[in-house]
């Protein structure tokens, strides 16, 4: 098991990376290497494909087996590179993870197979069937808006005596959830507890978290590596401002759009503003017209990360 570059408990910001598309088959491999360094030279510690914000589900599985290799390949383990798994398939996630190691990744991540209901009995018993198969470490993803099933504390606690399980990303946004799962595992100083959602990092930090799997670290990773720094040594006067803009990019950038996509819709536009050019989105959704496109530009202006003055400047990029 490839074990050696994972760190346990693994701390920092892993950017949760979009997966940028020329088509809705078709991989923007030159988008995609300028956006591998951009996030890298942010000071990032790992790099997480293929989960909510790379819009796994909805992507075939050749581009996602393409997206895995071109990933690990320019990465070349300077960071962990962990790759989402989870499928409504069983097998289709085990030869998933069989690819991701074959190709350099340093660990899985999985959550709940959606569809079918699932008691949390279920879920255990699926859980340690699948690590049976699985050549790579794993983490738990406890995404309960988009699998509709949430991993209980409880069940968190039975699945990490589960060798191959070595941590977890919450994007409940439930810190209630958070710090129950954080009492129980309070004898585990290995086993890796990360949040998704960006607005609590600082918080879950602070409180005994480890990290953060984030979104808003692929155009702008040195603000939330900054966070994670001044939150993980206590530093309360430097994280207030850093969480600030964190907070200016949720309420701003994550909302220009109508509806429930608008967090993955304004979070591409940024990207393509910043480093890519691209900012397709996967079917069902659309990406951004181009009024709902100026006022990303406008924000992401107000906030300084971009001081370009026509779209695709990118003559003043922070990292």
């Amino acid at each position: 098991m490839a074990t050696a570059e994972l760190p346990r408990p693994l701390r920092g910001v892993i950017t949760a990376m979009i997966t940028p598309m020329k088509g809705q088959d078709l991989l923007d491999v030159a988008g995609l290497e300028r956006l591998i360094e951009h996030i890298l030279s942010g000071g990032v510690h790992g790099l997480f494909i293929l989960g909510t914000t790379g819009e796994a589900p909805a992507l075939k599985y050749q581009l996602r087996r393409e997206l895995i290799e071109r990933t690990c390949r320019q990465v070349a383990r300077r960071v962990p590179v962990l790759v989402g798994i989870t499928d409504t398939s069983f097998a289709e996630s085990v030869s998933l993870a069989g690819h991701a190691e074959q190709s350099g990744a340093q660990a899985v991540v999985v959550s709940a197979p959606y569809y079918f209901p699932a008691a949390q009995s279920e879920l255990l018993d699926y859980l340690q069937d699948l690590c049976k198969e699985l050549p790579l470490p794993a983490f738990l993803y406890n995404a309960p808006t988009n699998t509709h099933h949430v991993f209980e504390p409880a069940t968190v606690r039975r699945a990490a005596e589960i060798p191959t399980i070595v941590g977890l990303k919450d994007s409940s946004a439930n810190m209630i959830y958070f710090h129950s799962v954080q009492e129980l595992l309070n004898d585990r100083p290995d086993f890796t507890r990360l949040v998704g959602p960006e607005e609590l990092i600082a918080e879950a930090v602070m409180l005994g978290g480890h990290g953060s799997m984030c979104g808003g670290a692929n155009f702008f990773p040195r603000l939330y590596v900054d966070l994670y720094n001044a939150a993980a040594a206590g530093d309360l006067q430097k994280v207030r401002p850093l969480h600030k803009r964190v907070m200016e990019i949720s309420t701003t950038i994550y909302r220009v759009g109508k509806h429930e996509s608008s967090y993955l819709q304004g979070l591409k536009c940024a990207v393509s503003l910043v480093v890519i050019g691209s900012d397709l989105v996967a079917e069902p959704f659309r990406s951004f017209g181009a009024a709902e496109r100026e006022r990303v530009q406008e924000h992401l202006r107000a906030l300084g990360v971009l001081a370009a003055t026509r779209f695709g400047d990118r003559s003043a990029i922070p990292t």
